[in-house]
């Protein structure tokens, strides 16, 4: 049997009725049906979904659906995957995402072309029937680089602020390396901490054009849409941010990023706070305080500068909280 030329990791719950369409699309990736592995792992779904990707899985020339009784997290079941990869390529899929024809036939022959540990690309937003492109925060396009080179300036958007794992595609070669697995059991910001380790310890990426993934935004079932414990988790994907970034041989130079990171992140959910129940949102303002309290003064006070409004009034009076004089 053929080896493929890039596997898909496609972890889902609850995502009956749009995974269809995901999974529609893989079907027209390349003309050769063997050129794509399927990985789908039904995360604990209480609908079709599993059924579903069972019943696409015969279309490919290579499937594995693996179910969860229980939902294990994105993380967690993306991990999953990463264990059946085959082929020297592989990328990630969310189950209310799809793709255009040809995204992974382009993406495989570019990545090959380059020669790079990985690749992103731009995406789509597809909010009730409106479309509208995000662009990947890096100038350059088509050429190779450190992935160090786009981390910085730490108060401008870059490549760590796009985090998106199914933005791209990725050489088998960062398995074998450790960099690709995300931090087990986060149920959200866990693309932060896997950034940031790809960004800092991956050798080449580059951004390239290809046709578009398309991200289905303002879905009810969607993380981001959540107000629930599971919003936390990104205090302690930033807490795994920071120690990423002090346990780097060039810590002085990017803790800046990863302080401005953490404050921008936690002005947004503090903003967001009201709209929490009242016992969640004083225990995300203590674990937002604890983050807080081990950045360094410097930083801390050169962001704060940058910040305006009310995003700048919610971190003042948190950091004060927290023992800074801000």
């Amino acid at each position: 049997m053929r080896t493929p030329l890039v596997t898909v990791i496609l972890p889902a719950k609850d995502a009956g009725a749009y995974i269809g369409t995901t999974l529609e699309t893989l079907t027209r990736q390349f003309d050769d049906p063997a050129a794509l592995k399927l990985v789908a792992i039904d995360d604990g779904s209480r609908d079709d979904t599993g059924t579903l990707m069972q019943r696409y899985a015969e279309r490919f020339g290579s499937a594995e659906v693996i179910r969860n009784p229980k939902p294990r997290g994105l993380a967690s079941a993306r991990n999953q995957g990463l264990a059946h990869v085959e082929g020297d390529a592989f990328c990630f899929l969310d189950g209310d995402d799809w793709m255009q024809p040809r995204r992974l036939e382009v993406l495989t022959s570019r990545l090959a072309a380059l020669g790079c540990d990985f690749l992103r690309t731009d995406h789509v937003t597809v909010t009730e029937g409106r479309r509208a492109i995000v662009r990947a925060p890096h100038p350059w396009r088509e050429q190779a680089t450190s992935p160090r080179q786009a981390i910085l300036p730490e108060d401008e958007r870059t490549m760590v602020d796009y985090p998106f794992a199914w933005a791209g595609i990725f050489h088998r070669r960062i398995i074998d390396r450790g960099l690709a697995a995300f931090p087990p059991g986060l149920f959200t910001a866990e693309d932060r901490p896997w950034i940031w380790k790809l960004h800092l310890q991956a050798e080449s990426f580059a951004v390239v054009d290809a046709p578009a993934l398309l991200y289905r935004r303002g879905v009810a079932t969607s993380l981001t849409q959540a107000r629930d414990r599971r919003q936390l988790d990104f205090v302690t994907a930033m807490d795994q941010v920071l120690d990423i970034v002090e346990h780097d041989h060039e810590a002085e130079r990017f803790r800046a990023k990863a302080v401005w990171t953490a404050l921008a992140l936690s002005s947004r959910h503090l903003v967001r706070a009201r709209r929490m129940r009242p016992a969640l949102r004083a225990e995300m303002r203590a674990g937002i305080r604890d983050m807080l309290g081990r950045l360094p003064a410097p930083e801390v006070r050169d962001a704060l500068a940058r910040f305006e409004g009310s995003r700048r009034r919610v971190l003042a009076r948190i950091l004060r909280q927290a023992g800074w004089a801000a």
